[in-house]
């Protein structure tokens, strides 16, 4: 598992994509592979009123990475110090066995170099003391990001304040 931790707040997530237009700037992909994918769920009744909720999908960095078994050139390397799984672009062949084994999609083609790409987290932002660019460029502040204890707090937290604000033990909380 990587140390790392990315978590989106839906319920503030506006779907502009703002994400993913400054992941593909920040690696200098063209159109077509998206490192990180904003996906839109609905229209669903929400309290009678259609809502629409968007789903971030980057890579997950599997603690079992199935892109990592399959690439037969070493190309697919999974940090030893944060867990962080990236490709090699000097070691890719461009097979695309990554790309047919991730459950997720997160493997993608990049038609200009002929080789596979997938989130790393922007690594190299992250070893100079940044955040990933999706998570710094967010409108809203929907995406977290963190080491995974610490991300999951900021979870909790939220969830216990909207409990809080919520009908949820019958009456509203005042205060």
């Amino acid at each position: 598992m990587s140390k790392y931790y990315l978590l989106q707040d839906s319920d503030m997530c506006i779907g502009c994509q703002a994400c993913e237009v400054h992941c593909k700037t920040n690696k200098g992909l063209p159109v077509g592979p998206a490192l990180c994918k904003n996906i839109a769920v609905g229209p669903l009744a929400v309290g009678g009123l259609p809502r629409v909720r968007f789903v971030f999908m980057p890579c997950f960095h599997c603690t079992e990475a199935s892109c990592l078994a399959v690439c037969p050139t070493g190309a697919v390397i999974k940090r030893p110090s944060d867990g962080i799984v990236y490709i090699d672009q000097a070691r890719c062949i461009g097979c695309k066995s990554c790309i047919a084994a991730c459950p997720w999609g997160a493997c993608q083609w990049n038609p200009q170099t002929n080789k596979a790409v997938k989130c790393d987290y922007c690594m190299d932002r992250l070893d100079a003391g940044l955040k990933p660019a999706c998570v710094t460029k967010c409108l809203t502040g929907c995406l977290e990001f963190g080491e995974a204890n610490q991300v999951d707090d900021k979870r909790r937290q939220r969830f216990a304040q909207a409990l809080a604000e919520s009908t949820y033990f019958g009456e509203k909380a005042t205060g």
